[in-house]
């Protein structure tokens, strides 16, 4: 089953969702976010499924948002308006986003990241929505976008990671592997990616035995907690957030320079370590 650009596959009691652009490394399109949430609202209602796992095809997770679509082509697109901006069209278009990214984080069923390569970006935000994520040791994930031209809408880094570790990868973009991300908490375990798909099995063969509803009840249970120390309140000042990076001086700076010399050349620049040029701040 294709909902637009996710695949929806079961077998027994387990689905899984992938997300299905491998000719640009999974990268986030405009229609992606509403196709993630569609594929895990239908998770829901299949009685079948108690548990999800969640993946990219081809090489990558997931990339981010697809820069060549709305950084290197000229002109306005839907994450950036010409000067002056109105901050609340932002905010509705990349609310959307993160509504429909944590539709991972709400769906009734636990879900397991299956992170074979890089989780870039945006492509973090999603990732870290899942409830268990397990990634091969040599895959990559991090916030990039941090250093300009971003925020983490979804805000999982500082539930996943506690304030010092969480700050440590936003004030600095870095990516880590998945060694590093176990090695600190970011993620529940990291293998070598000829394991990788074993690891997987193990779990979701362990989780599926479970009845749904005892399955439903242990995830609201800590869901909650998450709501009460005020997750949805850091998602939306995080949203806010994000359209001020992409409409500041520096933000603007990236915009013309991606479209200027390509967005990987923008990109090396920007996380070269050198000042951002004309940058007061």
């Amino acid at each position: 089953m294709e909902f637009g650009t996710v695949l929806y596959e079961t077998k027994g009691r387990v689905a899984t969702i992938t997300l299905n652009r491998p000719e640009r490394m999974n990268a986030i399109s405009e229609t992606m976010p509403e196709d993630i949430a569609a594929a895990f609202n239908h998770a829901n209602s299949d009685d079948s499924i108690h548990v999800v796992v969640l993946t990219g095809a081809g090489r990558g997770f997931c990339s981010g948002y697809d820069l060549k679509a709305f950084a290197e082509t000229p002109g306005e697109n839907p994450g950036v308006q010409d000067m002056p901006w109105d901050p609340m069209i932002d905010y509705r278009f990349m609310n959307r986003c993160t509504q429909n990214f944590t539709a991972i984080w709400r769906c009734e069923k636990p879900v397991i990241g299956r992170i074979h390569g890089d989780a870039v970006a945006g492509g973090s935000d999603i990732a870290l929505c899942c409830d268990i994520i397990i990634m091969s040791d040599t895959a990559r994930i991090g916030y990039p976008p941090s250093r300009v031209w971003g925020c983490p809408t979804t805000a999982m880094w500082v539930y996943r990671l506690g304030a010092e570790k969480a700050k440590r990868m936003l004030f600095t973009g870095d990516l880590i592997t998945g060694k590093e991300a176990e090695k600190i908490g970011l993620i529940s375990q990291s293998v070598p990616l000829d394991e990788l798909d074993e690891t997987v099995d193990q779990l979701t063969g362990r989780i599926q035995g479970v009845p749904k509803n005892q399955l439903m009840m242990m995830k609201m249970m800590v869901n909650q907690a998450y709501d009460n120390m005020g997750l949805a309140s850091t998602q939306t000042m995080a949203t806010l957030f994000d359209g001020m990076t992409r409409h500041s001086p520096e933000g603007l700076w990236f915009k013309q320079r991606a479209e200027e010399v390509g967005f990987k050349q923008a990109v090396a620049e920007r996380d070269s370590g050198e000042p951002i040029p004309g940058s007061k701040n």
